[in-house]
């Protein structure tokens, strides 16, 4: 980790143009009798030739062995400390959504899930019931849930996902989450970490408990889960920071609200990979630095769909030669975490990774993927420090020192 502000001291703003291919999720784990990781049995000739012209390796999101977070793994990979930089899911959702946040305001992610009788957790995402109808139930939950003089905001978001925000005086956001992360277990109570939370808990508590009787007679999102507590904080843009003139494009919210968080000009809606890639064609004469997210490799690896997987990055490869032909100076590939289609969720396993520019050193790695990249010139090492990398082959840093 370099002394904090250094790098910012060093920023030399040019003209050089960066494009960071984020997909999330895309480090794998073998499966029987599949032939190996996603990646491994992808059909990838496009990773793979720009694989052979760059400098690979490996990534630990946060630290060896830490599962990360979608939140601490995308600050890491914009540069920012994934400890200090950390804030609760819920934030991120609702700026993802563009939702007007005040200092009153305490703000968790709520995950819609399926309950049985006895009020274990079936499905921790309800089905991925469709965002229309988490409209609909938003809407009924902020109709009939009541908390006395603290307002009660529910806004959907996406799919199964939606945010609660808590708005009155005295709140504060240390609380634990109540998803219990597995199937079979009874949804957790929100407790207070610190003596100033516990009012707040205490209404979470009471919000849920009322959200059940309320979704009682829902098929699917019959009970709530939420995650993330915080309040909100300001950061440091990256055109404050690095000089970078950034764009964002993504499909889900939360990753557009981590991007408006730091700064970046966020695109409106965009519908599916080919959207996503035509955007950074058109606009790709406006901006220094785009942030492509590709959203479906982690969720096909939550839903643990090896095969699915494997389509989203093959589909992904194909797309891969509109970005190669725009001739960026800096191109990266990689993702923000691991979510392996045989672990079924976010894990610790590293992340391959390559880096193309003119100035890198190119190495031996001739396939994308997470064995070959362990060959790889960048060797193994945190993703906190991706960032120094790319400003240095985009010819973005000083000399340091007489």
């Amino acid at each position: 980790m370099l002394l904090p502000g250094l790098l910012e001291k060093l920023v030399i703003k040019n003209d050089t143009k960066i494009v960071y291919l984020i997909l999330d999720g895309v480090g794998g784990l073998e499966v029987e009798g599949k032939g190996g990781t996603e990646l491994q049995v992808a059909h990838t000739p496009n990773l793979d030739e720009l694989a052979k012209n760059s400098i690979c390796g490996l990534l630990d999101p946060i630290a060896p062995g830490i599962t990360p977070g979608s939140g601490p793994s995308h600050f890491a990979l914009f540069g920012y400390d994934p400890f200090e930089s950390n804030i609760g899911r819920g934030i991120l959702e609702a700026s993802g959504i563009a939702f007007p946040l005040t200092p009153r305001d305490v703000v968790a992610r709520i995950n819609y899930a399926t309950i049985d009788k006895e009020g274990r957790v079936i499905d921790r995402r309800a089905g991925r019931i469709t965002t229309s109808e988490n409209n609909r139930i938003c809407a009924k939950l902020r109709e009939n849930a009541k908390l006395g003089n603290t307002e009660v905001l529910v806004e959907p978001v996406k799919e199964h996902r939606a945010v609660l925000v808590l708005r009155g005086d005295g709140l504060e956001g240390d609380i634990e989450d109540t998803d219990p992360q597995k199937v079979g277990l009874f949804p957790l109570e929100p407790k207070a970490n610190n003596p100033e939370s516990k009012a707040t808990a205490n209404l979470a508590s009471d919000f849920l408990s009322q959200a059940k009787s309320i979704l009682a007679d829902e098929k699917k999102a019959n009970m709530i889960l939420l995650r993330g507590f915080a309040k909100h904080r300001a950061y440091p843009s990256l055109e404050m920071r690095f000089g970078l003139k950034s764009l964002a494009i993504a499909t889900y919210p939360m990753y557009k609200g981590i991007a408006r968080l730091l700064g970046m000009t966020v695109l409106p809606s965009l519908e599916g990979i080919e959207d996503e890639f035509k955007a950074l064609k058109d606009q790709y004469n406006n901006y220094d630095f785009f942030y492509l997210h590709i959203k479906h490799t982690d969720s096909r690896g939550e839903d643990g769909d090896f095969d699915a997987k494997v389509k989203v990055i093959e589909e992904v490869d194909g797309f891969l030669p509109q970005i190669t032909e725009l001739n960026p100076d800096v191109l990266v590939v990689t993702g923000d975490h691991s979510t392996p289609a045989k672990w079924g969720g976010h894990s610790w396993h590293t992340l391959p990774v390559i880096l193309n520019s003119k100035f890198c050193r190119v190495d031996q790695v001739t396939k994308f993927d997470e064995i070959s990249c362990i060959q790889g010139g960048l060797g193994r090492q945190p993703t906190v420090n991706l960032m120094t990398i790319i400003l240095a082959n985009a010819g973005r840093l000083a000399k340091f020192g007489a």
